[in-house]
This record gives C-alpha cells, sequence and structure tokens, in this order.
C-alpha cells in the first residue's frame, strides 16, 4: 500500500490551490483525478480568459444555510493575495466592470501558474476513485494501480455541474459514507427555459440583449439579459438563478431607470404620427420593440391614436414584465451547484469535518455559492488555503 501524508481528491481550481498550500518540508501530497487534464473549468472559465477573482469580494456576495460560514476563509485569504500570485506569475489581467478580474491572455496560464505553486507534491489525472474508507487513523483510497492510505484527506471534487467537464458528484457521497449532512443542491448560475407561451417572443429575438434589472429572492441585479431560443441567458439571468425557485414569477425591468410610459405620452406629443414600435425603439433594441408592439397589438399603431391607459400598459409591459420560467437549462450549463454539504458539519477556520478532523471538504461541494464575477474562484481559493494549512 502507498503512503501519503495528505491525500487531495479533485484537481480542479481547488484541489490545485489546496496542494501550493499544504506544502511543508518532507511532507508527502498527492492529488488523483479521474479526468485527462488539470483545471478544466479554469481553462472555460470566463470566455477562456479566466474571471479568477472579484475585488468586491465579501460574504454577502454568497448563498449558503449560514452566510457567515465564508466570513473566516474570505477574510484570511483576500483577493489581492491571489492577484500577487498572477503579478508574480508575470500573468498580465485587467478589470472588468463591478471588480471582476480577467486574464489578458489564456486561462489556461492561471492553471499553469497553480501548477507550478504545487511543484513537490505529485499529481495523478486519469485515475479512478474506487471506496474511500477509514481505518485506524487512516485513509484509504482505492485507485487501479492499487490502495493509497493517507493521514488526511481533503475532497474537491466539485459539484454536478457541467458534467461533460468530469463533474461527479463523489463529494457528496463522500460527505454521506462519514455523517455529514447536506443541504439539497440545484444547479445555479443558470440559463432559464419557458414554456411555449413566452418563447413566441423569445424564439424570434434569440441573440438580442438589453439591460435589465430583477429583483428577486433577495437578489438585486442590474446587467445584460440575452434571449435565447430556450428562454432567457445573460448575467443577469444567471445572477438572479440562484435566488429563483421552481414555480416562482419573475418581474423583469426591461428598461431600467426609464418611466417608458411617460416616454411614449411625451413622444406623443412631439412625434405623434410615429409607429409605437419605433417610439419604444428609443429606449429599447429595435426587435425587442417591434417585437412588444406586435404582442401588444399596436404592430402598425400610431403614438396619437393611443389613450394614456393604453401606452402606461405598453410601460408596464417593459418596466414589469411579469413572466414564469418553467425550469432551468440544468446541471448541464450550470456554472456552479447551489447547496452541498451542510456547513454546520464544518469547521470554517480550517475546513475540517468537525466530527473527523482529518477530513476536509472545499470548493463547490460545500454549501456557499457565490455570485456570478469571480466570487466562486475567490471561494476556491480560500477554502482551499484554509484546508491546505491546516493540514
Amino acid at each position: 500500500m502507498e503512503h501519503v501524508d495528505l491525500l487531495i481528491l479533485g484537481a480542479g481550481a481547488a484541489g490545485l490551490f489546496c496542494a501550493g498550500s499544504a506544502l511543508r518540508q518532507g511532507r508527502r501530497v498527492l492529488l488523483l483525478d479521474h479526468a485527462s487534464k488539470p483545471g478544466e473549468k479554469i481553462r472555460i472559465s470566463g470566455g477562456g480568459r479566466c474571471n479568477f477573482t472579484n475585488l468586491a469580494t465579501e460574504p454577502n456576495r454568497f448563498l449558503s444555510q449560514n452566510p457567515r460560514f465564508a466570513a473566516s476563509a474570505l477574510a484570511r485569504y483576500r483577493p489581492e493575495a491571489f492577484v500577487r500570485l498572477v503579478d508574480q506569475a508575470g500573468i498580465g489581467w485587467h478589470e472588468k466592470t463591478l471588480g471582476q478580474l480577467f486574464c489578458d491572455g489564456r486561462a489556461t496560464q492561471i492553471t499553469d501558474m497553480l501548477l507550478a505553486r504545487m511543484k513537490g507534491a505529485e499529481l495523478r489525472m486519469e485515475t479512478p476513485l474506487d471506496d474511500v474508507v477509514h481505518q485506524g487513523d487512516r485513509f484509504v483510497v482505492g485507485t487501479p494501480a492499487g490502495p493509497v492510505s493517507a493521514a488526511r484527506l481533503v475532497v474537491a471534487t466539485g459539484g454536478k455541474s457541467i458534467p461533460k467537464m468530469g463533474a461527479t458528484g463523489r463529494a457528496y457521497e463522500v460527505a454521506r459514507q462519514f455523517g455529514l449532512r447536506m443541504v439539497e443542491t440545484r444547479p445555479a448560475l443558470v440559463p432559464m427555459t419557458f414554456a411555449e407561451q413566452e418563447l413566441s417572443l423569445c424564439r424570434p429575438l434569440a441573440g438580442v440583449a438589453v439591460e435589465a434589472e430583477i429583483a428577486h429572492g433577495g437578489g438585486r441585479f442590474r446587467d445584460a439579459l440575452l434571449f435565447t431560443h430556450r428562454g432567457l441567458s445573460g448575467p443577469e439571468i444567471l445572477q438572479i438563478s440562484s435566488f429563483w425557485q421552481a414555480g416562482e414569477e419573475l418581474r423583469i425591468d426591461l428598461a431600467p431607470g426609464c418611466d417608458v410610459a411617460a416616454v411614449l405620452k411625451s413622444a406623443r406629443g412631439s412625434a405623434g404620427r410615429s409607429g409605437v414600435g419605433t417610439a419604444l425603439a428609443q429606449v429599447l433594441p429595435e426587435r425587442l420593440a417591434q417585437s412588444i408592439a406586435a404582442e401588444m397589438g399596436l404592430g402598425q399603431a400610431r403614438l396619437a391614436d393611443q389613450s394614456n391607459t393604453r401606452l402606461e400598459a405598453v410601460g408596464a409591459r417593459v418596466n414589469r414584465w411579469q413572466v414564469r420560467p418553467v425550469g432551468t437549462e440544468g446541471y448541464r450549463t450550470a456554472e456552479v451547484t447551489l447547496g452541498g454539504i451542510d456547513t454546520r458539519d464544518l469547521d470554517s477556520r480550517t475546513m475540517q469535518a468537525r466530527q473527523m478532523p482529518q477530513l476536509s471538504f472545499i470548493g463547490e461541494c460545500v454549501d456557499v455559492t457565490g455570485w456570478l464575477g469571480g466570487y466562486n474562484f475567490q471561494w476556491a481559493w480560500a477554502s482551499a488555503d484554509a484546508a491546505g494549512r491546516a493540514a
């Protein structure tokens, strides 16, 4: 049997970072993963540029049954610390809106940096994991090459999101095996799907984007909304999907900061011969404006012929669009998994299981889910650093 000091399951963002934080002279650290390459979610994130952190990281940007659980790890490993690593590695980066930091070049630069940082640890890819058992004071994990025994075990295998990248939910199985509780999981940061009635509007508008605002379930966001063949997507929808529950209705403002009814009434006086759709196009993308006008039976109507009541109805349709999604695209396209291992059973300072301190869980598998915009990577770095140092 092979023996190591620390065994990390999962070579994604959290696992790679944990290995680097856990390295000590004379300590043997081993990472195992069934995938062919490490850090695959890093590679595809941020459109291939990796939104590796967010300067606005605070506990209130995360969803959890215990919203304060993430505070300890996030306070001890701040975004600025990761930025220093990026700078030391000579990786160019830039800030987009709302504190989001992206690589100037390829996202794989981040993976390369993490691999260099964990030099001294051993990484084995294409290694399917068999049973995980606890024998005496050690963990034993079965592999095709034989069992591996470890004094400490860190599980960093992620959640269920994007199974084509290798997601399996294995962390949840290990947690249940050792008596940890679970918070029900569901896809988050995911596009929403509609029934046929709403799709009659969305399908012809597929590819049209508009700035929108949604307040729902404790979340309020103003960002780009994108119409698709199946419903709605874009940053605005991905954000609110984490706060939405099946069966709930959304109220969407398609022209935030603009009283559309007032704009139409004003235009009626100065440009009454204009069509309703043409007037709407002053505040909305042309295709969306014409589509809404047609939907309300005003496709060929002039502004001058519309009553205040009618224009107020058009304004309400834009500023307070009410729609009830039938679901989401699911784990297939979800960026993260909401819910996971119950934080009541973990030490917030070390990520260790309270009843079994030699066992830790980090990253996406824990019931800590960040907003869109680099927060989930920052949670991966922070939780991995806490577990690595504690190990």
